[in-house]
């Protein structure tokens, strides 16, 4: 329970610093390495808590239904479940943290606008191409300046 507090702790304060609206920490980059940082803290956050929650049940069940114990015998208790519950919040969220940052590093240059080209479409172009044989002659295509609107 020790580890988890701790990895815990150091995946709020890698979280903290991976936020963009946070002035500190660096580029987009540097901040969606944090980011997926935190998610695997948070993690390993959960899981130490689930096991040392799944540890202890153990433990009390086979106390309480042994019957050569004779000590006090407890039952599980609400911290146990607020244990396991608390444990699968936390790998559910190390989870969404791992992946909202892979899906900006692989997005990163796929959407550059360039600018456009022409302004025909492929469509038009495609009928273009197929109607060719056509005799009849064409009109030079007219070239509109940068703000024409027709």
């Amino acid at each position: 329970m020790i580890a988890a507090v701790c990895l815990g702790f150091f995946g709020a304060t890698l979280a903290l610093l991976g936020m963009k609206c946070t002035k500190i920490g660096g580029s987009d980059t540097t901040k969606s390495r944090l980011t997926v940082l935190s998610g695997f803290h948070f993690l390993l956050s959960g899981i130490c808590c689930m096991t040392a929650c799944s540890i202890y049940a153990r433990r009390i069940t086979t106390d309480f239904f042994d019957p050569l114990f004779v000590k006090q015998k407890f039952e599980l208790g609400a911290a146990l479940f607020i244990g396991w519950v608390g444990s699968v919040l936390c790998i559910l969220g190390g989870l969404v943290f791992c992946l909202s940052a892979s899906e900006s590093f692989s997005l990163k240059g796929k959407y550059r606008y360039t600018g456009a080209v022409s302004f025909g479409t492929k469509h038009s172009q495609h009928n273009r191409t197929a109607n060719s044989l056509q005799t009849e002659p064409r009109e030079p295509r007219r070239q509109l300046q940068r703000n024409a609107y027709v």
